[in-house]
């Protein structure tokens, strides 16, 4: 986060600048001490508004890729944060 930026205007910006899509924050889903990084990670669901994803930022993101709701585990090994798992659950069930 920069300086005087709220938690939800972060992941619009960080979102848009690494993967080219515009968000819109939806709600705060929590935070937590991120496992692997130990650094401390604010999650926010957004939506998407417009934007083609492409990588943007080759620094911060290793590859970018669309899964269907079971392969999510095969991409993050250790687990995601339990509300956000929560809330991919409830949404991609329909």
């Amino acid at each position: 986060m920069e300086a005087g930026e709220t938690a939800e205007e972060a992941a619009v910006r960080e979102t848009e600048e690494e993967t080219g899509l515009v968000v819109r924050a939806v709600a705060p889903l929590g935070e937590r001490v991120h496992p692997k990084t130990r650094r401390l990670m604010s999650y926010i669901a957004c939506e998407v508004v417009s934007g083609t994803p492409h990588l943007a930022d080759a620094e911060e993101l290793a590859e970018l890729a669309w899964v269907t709701h079971p392969e999510l585990p095969g991409y993050v090994p250790y687990g995601l944060f339990g509300p956000g798992q929560e809330y991919l659950d409830d949404s991609l069930r329909g």
